[in-house]
């Protein structure tokens, strides 16, 4: 059995912790702030209840996995009948574009995508089917060698190696592959939500749109958010020991390899294996190896509460132009009310609200609650940025650590680890990790 010290209670840290702690292990959780869960948790105001972070999430199977790994399956967690608890989504999103017209993407099914892109325009039908079904070949050679297997940078088969240092980008891609913009809009949009520049995203990241045609999108009732309390609770079934407001200063090295950590009220907590869930930069012990890194900036985001009669819009709604604005209404209401977040990126020099007033959604007069938090804000309280690390071109992927690190018995899980940013890639991140590790 060995001592594990997970420095983060984001979704890296919790999913992390609770399959190592199936696999027999002693793992005890250090999280800065006075709550767990990141930028997985909820805000609340007046009634009003929002998903602070993330309110959707790509490959499903990744979660179930994490319950059935470390204890009951999800659904009866929930209360439900049978395994599954999470809520498929009709529609992924709802992109508007500067022209008037729209385009509802479908999830998980490839006719139903081909059919909403020929309802656009006669023809794109059959090219974002090309495009998107080139990537089911990436798809598999990285489920096979990176996102599924822990992986070793130095030693790739060929042809994932070819794959990953390949010079080729997502915006030279796009335009090759697409002379209608709106079809490259819809491919680029979630590296352009993410504060990414396209010009510096690697082609084969653009897996994504394979995945959401594949998989679709998915949430849980009441919210995202919930996943955190479940995954809290399990921590207690599994005997993890949680340590809150317990900032860490470093991990302690000694010969070599990880002994302890450090933290700012507790002394020194010893560890045969630590397993940082936070941004790396964050610990002297892993900042060198991560220094040419940067992390990807969050949106500006503001919570509303609405009264009265407003739009009835899908999961998520994206008016794309400068600024770029994205639309989620969910969470939690008083009777005759609604909860939006807005996102925007861009040259947001007035209100978002006077913004959406012009695309013909003016809900200025419906605001009966209102948060806004500005991308200080969040990376403050969160610990970091939830969108990981800024592409910067083919070395990225090289220079992100996880699972292994270059200190021994120390491993990196979450947003700026590999695989990367998104509940699903830190998902299985935290497989990855607990595959490292092993059993006791």
């Amino acid at each position: 059995m060995a001592r594990v010290v997970i420095v983060g209670g984001g979704y890296g840290g919790l999913a992390s912790a609770v399959r190592l702690a199936k696999l027999g292990h002693d793992v005890t959780l250090l999280e800065a702030s006075e709550t767990l869960g990141g930028a997985l948790t909820s805000i609340s105001e007046d009634g009003f209840t929002w998903d602070a972070g993330p309110d959707a999430l790509l490959v499903p199977a990744v979660v179930r996995d994490l319950f059935r790994k470390s204890g009951r399956p999800l659904g009866p967690e929930l209360g439900l009948e049978g395994d599954d608890g999470l809520v498929p989504l009709e529609t992924v999103r709802e992109h508007r574009f500067a022209d008037r017209t729209v385009l509802r993407l479908p999830g998980g099914s490839r006719r139903d995508q081909v059919e909403a892109f020929e309802g656009l325009s006669p023809g794109l039908g059959e090219q974002w089917d090309e495009y998107v079904h080139d990537y089911e070949e990436v798809w598999d050679l990285l489920r096979r060698h990176y996102f599924e297997e822990p992986w070793q940078p130095d030693s790739l088969p060929k042809d994932v190696g070819r794959l990953l240092g390949s010079r080729d980008v997502l915006y030279k891609h796009l335009k090759r592959s697409f002379r209608d913009d709106r079809p490259a809009t819809v491919a680029a949009h979630t590296f352009v939500a993410d504060g990414h520049d396209l010009r510096n995203v690697p082609t084969w990241a653009g897996v994504v749109t394979y995945l959401e045609q594949c998989f679709g999108a998915w949430t849980l009732p009441g919210g995202l958010h919930g996943l955190r309390d479940l995954l809290a609770a399990r921590l207690a079934t599994r005997g993890v020991t949680v340590l809150v407001d317990t900032p860490v200063r470093d991990i302690e090295v000694r010969a070599g390899r990880a002994v302890a950590v450090s933290t700012t009220r507790g002394g020194e907590i010893p560890a045969d294996v630590v397993v940082c869930a936070v941004d790396p930069r964050r610990m002297p012990a892993l900042a060198s190896y991560v220094e040419r890194t940067m992390p990807a900036i969050p949106p500006v985001v503001t919570h509303l509460g609405l009264t009265g009669d407003v739009p009835d819009l899908p999961h998520e709604t994206v008016l794309h132009g400068d600024p770029m604005l994205v639309i989620r209404p969910g969470g939690q209401a008083p009777d005759g009310c609604t909860a939006w977040t807005l996102h925007g990126r861009g040259r947001l020099a007035e209100d978002m609200l006077r913004v959406l007033a012009r695309a013909k959604i003016d809900v200025r007069d419906n605001v009966v609650a209102r948060i806004d938090r500005s991308p200080r804000e969040l990376v403050t309280d969160w610990g970091g940025s939830p969108h990981g690390v800024l592409w910067q071109g083919r070395h990225t992927v090289r220079q992100r650590l996880g699972p292994r690190t270059p200190v021994e018995g120390v491993y990196a899980v979450g947003a700026h680890a590999t695989p990367g940013a998104g509940l699903a890639y830190v998902g299985l991140g935290a497989a990855l990790v607990a595959a490292e590790v092993g059993p006791a």
